[in-house]
C-alpha cells in the first residue's frame, strides 16, 4: 500500500474516471472494473490483467483486500467518488487490461471440410451466443452472466453491438467477463459464414419465429448451437434472418405485451443447455 490518496482532482485519479470514456478505453486498452464482487473474481480468475486497485480502508479490511497481488492505493471516499463510474462503488476500483477474443478463436476454421474434421473430434463448443447491434450496456452484461451460466463457450459481439468495456456492460456481468470469452468487431455475416462452416445450428431469438419449445422437440437444440440476438427496438433485419437456420421465439402464456431481451436470451441459452445436457446424458447410459 502507498500513501492514502486524498485530492480527487489528482491526476491519477482523473486518469482513471477517463476509463469511462469509449476513446480513451480505445486508446490506453485499459477499463474499469467497480466493487468487491468483480475485483474477486478477476483476482481469482485472471489476475494478471489487474494493473492497479483502489481502495478505502475500509473496504480493504471488510472485503480482505489488503494483500491483493496489484499495485494498490487507499483512498479517500471523495477519490473513490471521482473515479468511480457507479454511485455506489463499494469502496473499491481497479483498472484492467482489455482481453478480448479474436473470433478465429471462437470459431477456429471455416472451411466446409472442418465439418467432417470437428464431427472427427468432437471439438466443437457447445453453445455461443451472438449479439447484433445490442446496444443497451445492461442488457449486454447481463447476457453475458446469462450465457456464462449456461456454460456458454463464447459471446461474440460484433461491431454495431455496445463496447464490452462499457463501465455498466462490466457491471452487469458481475464478474462473467472473466470466465467466458468474449470477441468483438466482427460482423454478423462472418461470425455466421464461420460458425456454419463448422457445422453449428444457427437460430435467430425473433418475435416472427417457431415457438422455443416446438423448436426444442424437433431436436434443434440438441447439438452445437449459435445463438443470434437482436436489437433491443428493431429486433433483426429480414437480412439477418435469412442467414440463419430458424427464428424462434420465447411464447408469453401470461399478459405481459413483450420480454426483455436478456431474459429472453437467458431463456433461449438456458434450454439449449438443457436440451444438450438431456442428450449427453442419455447417450451415455
Amino acid at each position: 500500500m502507498s500513501e492514502l490518496l486524498e485530492n480527487p482532482r489528482a491526476g491519477r485519479v482523473k486518469a482513471v474516471a477517463a476509463l469511462a470514456k469509449k476513446d480513451v478505453r480505445a486508446e490506453t486498452g485499459l477499463f474499469l472494473l467497480e466493487g468487491p464482487q468483480a475485483v474477486r473474481e478477476a483476482i481469482e480468475y485472471r489476475p494478471e490483467l489487474l494493473r492497479e486497485l483502489y481502495v478505502t480502508p475500509t473496504a480493504a479490511a471488510r472485503h480482505g483486500l489488503d494483500d491483493a497481488p496489484v499495485d494498490t492505493w487507499f483512498v479517500t471516499e471523495q477519490v473513490l467518488d471521482a473515479m468511480a463510474d457507479t454511485v455506489t462503488p463499494q469502496g473499491v476500483v481497479a483498472v484492467c487490461q482489455q482481453f478480448p477474443t479474436s473470433v478465429k478463436d471462437v470459431f477456429p476454421d471455416a472451411r466446409p471440410e472442418a465439418r467432417a474434421d470437428v464431427a472427427e473430434t468432437g471439438a466443437l463448443p457447445g453453445l455461443v451466443a451472438i449479439l447484433e447491434e445490442v446496444r443497451d450496456p445492461g442488457n449486454a452484461g447481463t447476457i453475458i452472466r446469462a450465457a456464462d451460466a449456461a456454460g456458454a463457450d463464447a459471446v461474440v459481439l460484433t461491431g454495431r453491438s455496445v463496447d464490452p468495456y462499457n463501465p455498466k456492460v462490466v457491471r452487469s456481468t458481475t464478474g462473467s467477463l472473466f470466465h467466458v470469452p468474449v470477441s468483438v468487431g466482427v460482423t454478423l455475416v462472418d461470425a455466421v459464414e464461420r460458425a456454419r462452416g463448422l457445422g453449428y445450428t444457427i437460430l435467430a431469438a425473433d418475435v416472427s419465429g417457431d415457438d422455443l419449445p416446438d423448436v426444442r422437440a424437433d431436436g434443434m437444440l440438441d447439438g452445437p448451437t449459435v445463438w443470434v440476438f437482436g436489437n433491443e427496438a428493431r429486433g433483426l433485419t429480414a437480412e439477418d434472418l435469412a442467414l440463419v437456420d430458424r427464428a424462434v421465439k420465447v411464447p408469453i402464456y401470461g399478459r405481459a405485451e413483450s420480454m426483455n431481451l436478456a431474459t429472453a436470451a437467458s431463456v433461449c441459452l438456458y434450454e439449449s443447455a438443457f436440451a444438450q445436457r438431456t442428450r449427453s446424458s442419455t447417450a451415455t447410459d
